[in-house]
C-alpha cells in the first residue's frame, strides 16, 4: 500500500491536521497517512486549537503524538507533502535521493501555487481553522492528483 507523508516542522499543528483530513477524505484510495516534524519531539499531543478545528469537521486528533522525521519514514513514503518551501529544502538537504517525491503541499492543483502552508502555532482558533481550510483545499487537488496517478498505472 502506498503512503503518503505530511511533513512540517513539529508536527503537531499543520502535519497532523493534513494526516487526519487526508484520511477522513481520502474515500476509496488505496493510500495511507502518516505525518513528521524536521524538528518535532516524540509524543507531544496535537496542539489544543487543531484538535478543536477538527472536530468543527467532525474529526478526532485527540489521540496524535508527534513524531520526527526519520529515514524510515521517508524511505517508506511514497509521497511526500511538505508545509512550507523551507521544509522541502530540509528534506532535500538531509535525503537527496527523494527529490522525486518531495512537494510542497500546494503544489497539486491547476493553480500549482507554490505557497507555504504558514505555521499557526500559539495562534487563535480562527487562525487554526484558516489554516485548516488551507489544507483542506490543498489535499483536495492531491487525492485528485493520486487518483490520476492511479488510474494511469491501470
Amino acid at each position: 500500500m502506498s503512503m503518503v507523508l505530511f511533513v512540517c516542522t513539529g508536527n503537531t499543528c499543520r502535519s497532523p491536521m493534513a494526516e487526519a483530513l487526508f484520511m477522513h477524505r481520502k474515500g476509496d484510495l488505496d493510500w495511507e497517512a502518516q505525518s513528521a516534524g524536521v524538528y518535532a519531539a516524540p509524543g507531544a499531543p496535537a496542539s489544543r486549537n487543531a484538535i478543536e478545528a477538527l472536530r468543527e469537521l467532525e474529526v478526532d486528533l485527540s489521540g496524535h503524538r508527534s513524531q520526527p522525521l526519520t529515514a524510515d519514514l521517508v524511505e517508506q513514503a511514497s509521497l511526500i507533502a511538505t508545509m512550507t518551501e523551507g521544509h522541502r529544502n530540509h528534506i532535500l538537504h538531509c535525503f537527496p535521493e527523494v527529490e522525486n517525491r518531495v512537494f510542497l503541499i500546494n503544489a497539486f492543483g491547476t493553480s500549482k501555487v507554490a505557497a507555504d502552508i504558514s505555521d499557526p502555532f500559539g495562534g487563535s482558533l480562527s487562525t487554526y481553522k484558516r489554516i485548516r481550510d488551507e489544507i483542506d483545499r490543498a489535499l483536495s487537488d492531491l487525492i485528485l492528483f493520486l487518483r490520476a496517478q492511479n488510474n494511469r498505472q491501470r
